[in-house]
């Protein structure tokens, strides 16, 4: 198939889904009105809670969710086919990632800006408030120090992206200061995007390595990221972390404009497989599709972290109510054409030319020698190289050299991941502030104070990292990643079901998703059970077999809160 015509189909499935669904759903459903006081305005602090302009929101938000989500796991996902990954990330994007983003949003701004995991106390059932704030650390607490390794390791492979984004940090800074002093946000954006593309240009000439081997490096590299996160996440919104996430939404709306043009022009077909046949094979090493493919595949069809950003920091800087529907629903829908762009990148853009040792390959023959294995195209550099090189591919149609291409391209790569760091420190000493609140709206000292509360968190994000050589302590909880961030979509889902029974609202639109995911989830983490079981793994055992019991818990109390508003509603 041309990869030209699935692009053109989800734009415009993309469009008619927020034209039609997006607005029913904030018109019909949740029922948005221009008229409600919005937390950032009363609680306006000058550093969470700081009101900013729909457009400048949609890029924090944007950026804060985007990550490298919708990068890694639609570029695995293709190991199953592009036609499955399309499909999971199409619709599931519209009909439960968006709604999840969105509801989300508007249930923590109707709710004096709390996070998901406090409104469980309120919404759910005072019980219920403890268990979700622990799955919510734990999740965080993966994000930061996985993170963490993560652009240290991106940054030793690829040098070039060094200069460019830390340069992006004083550039951020001065942007902020334009935008406070009411300048125009977008003319000078636009002055900030053209620095950082002239220091990638940089970048590329001076690539930047440390004189050590790479465990020693990538070590290196956390610490600083470390020390950068604790300052980021401290100082007010609009001083770094707004200004920084409008400039990197830029960057990325510029990629995927550069790769649509690059799509138009090239128009390659796909190298990848509709279905991978092979994949369904009894010699294959490639697992069942299904429940791994949704749970590999998040960020782009549905993801639980959206819902942290979204009732974390996001909520805490929407000026309008009615702003919520695109920067909630919109920036999903968004993030998942992104996903389809990568789907294209590494199905179609990756048969335009894949060099190897035995000289380049093309076509079928290009998918088949990166897709051979599940071993082989599983890791981090196998997904994100599937993805630099088909999108060099594609650029180069343009006449782009592809060296150029590349540096592009892994520069918005470091820099998405980068994003991620800070927002979830945030976020997380956010929800650890709100464990440690009092009934009367107090934080008991000294979580009150925000940097001894930040310090705490990426401590002992940089513990867990350290814990092994080269940063890769935190991957002893990877394995949980996928499905712990799965059921946090579900749980999230959940109690905005519970919020709409209590208010005599059709509550299916978020129901019907909420068991579909909640079910593929509990598949999953059932066979991760057996297999820590197998492997003999005590920590992810016990660390599982306590999520699932937190999880029947949650589930068996928002059962009883749907049965008791319903019961209740009968009798009225």
């Amino acid at each position: 198939m041309n990869s030209l015509i699935l692009v053109v189909l989800a734009i415009i499935g993309y469009v008619l889904a927020f034209r039609f669904y997006g607005r029913f759903l904030g018109r019909k459903i949740f029922r948005l009105s221009a008229s409600r006081l919005m937390p950032a305005h009363e609680f306006e602090d000058g550093v969470d809670f700081v009101p900013a302009k729909p457009n400048i929101i949609f890029g924090h938000h944007f950026t804060t969710i985007a990550g490298l989500g919708p990068i890694v796991g639609p570029a695995i996902g293709v190991i199953w086919g592009w036609l499955p990954a399309f499909l999971w990330v199409f619709f599931g994007s519209i009909f439960m990632g968006a709604v999840h983003d969105f509801s989300t949003l508007v249930i923590s701004a109707r709710n004096r800006g709390r996070s998901i995991g406090e409104l469980t106390a309120t919404i759910i059932g005072p019980s219920t408030r403890y268990p979700l704030q622990f799955i919510m650390q734990l999740l965080l607490f993966i994000v930061l120090a996985v993170f963490a390794m993560i652009v240290g390791s991106l940054f030793v492979s690829y040098p070039e992206a060094v200069i460019p984004v830390w340069a992006q940090i004083p550039v951020a800074v001065w942007l902020g200061y334009k935008i406070r002093q009411g300048k125009n946000e977008l003319i000078w954006s636009l002055v900030a995007l053209l620095m950082l593309y002239a220091f990638v240009l940089i970048g590329v000439r001076f690539p930047v390595s440390l004189p050590w081997n790479r465990e020693v490096s990538v070590v290196i590299w956390c610490v600083f990221l470390f020390i950068y996160v604790f300052f980021a996440s401290t100082i007010p919104v609009q001083k770094l972390l707004q200004p920084r996430d409008y400039i990197n939404s830029h960057q990325l709306l510029v990629a995927m404009a550069f790769l649509v043009i690059g799509i138009f022009v090239a128009h390659p077909q796909f190298a990848a497989p509709v279905i991978n046949a092979d994949s369904f094979s009894p010699v294959s090493d490639v697992p069942d599709l299904a429940p791994l493919l949704f749970i590999v595949i998040a960020c782009g069809a549905i993801s639980g972290f959206h819902s942290l950003a979204s009732s974390g920091t996001t909520v805490k800087q929407v000026d309008n109510e009615m702003d919520t529907l695109p920067i909630g629903y919109g920036a999903m829908l968004t993030e998942s054409f992104l996903a389809v762009l990568v789907i294209v990148a590494v199905g179609a853009g990756l048969g335009m030319g894949l060099e190897t040792d035995g000289g380049v390959l093309t076509g079928a023959e290009a998918y088949r020698h990166h897709y051979a294995s599940w071993s082989s195209a599983s890791g981090l550099s196998a997904k994100l190289d599937a993805f630099i090189i088909g999108s060099a591919n594609l650029v180069s149609s343009l006449g782009v050299p592809v060296k150029y291409g590349a540096a592009f391209v892994v520069v918005f790569i470091v820099s998405f991941a980068n994003t991620t760091l800070d927002s979830a420190a945030r976020i997380q000493r956010i929800s650890l502030q709100e464990i440690f609140t009092s009934p009367d709206g107090t934080i008991r000292k000294p979580i009150n104070n925000r940097y001894f509360a930040t310090f705490l968190i990426v401590f002992a994000a940089a513990a867990m990292t350290f814990l092994k050589p080269g940063g890769q302590g935190a991957m002893v909880l990877w394995p949980l990643f996928g499905s712990l961030n799965q059921l946090m979509a579900a749980l999230a889902l959940g109690v905005v079901t519970v919020y709409l029974s209590a208010r005599k609202i059709p509550l299916w639109y978020t129901l019907l998703p909420m068991m579909v995911i909640l079910s593929l989830t509990l598949w999953a983490m059932l066979k991760n059970l057996f297999g820590f079981i197998r492997d003999g793994d005590v920590a992810l055992v016990v660390l599982s077999a306590l999520i699932l019991g937190l999880t029947a818990w949650l589930t068996i109390s928002s059962l009883r809160a749907l049965f008791r508003k319903a019961f209740s509603l009968s009798n009225t």
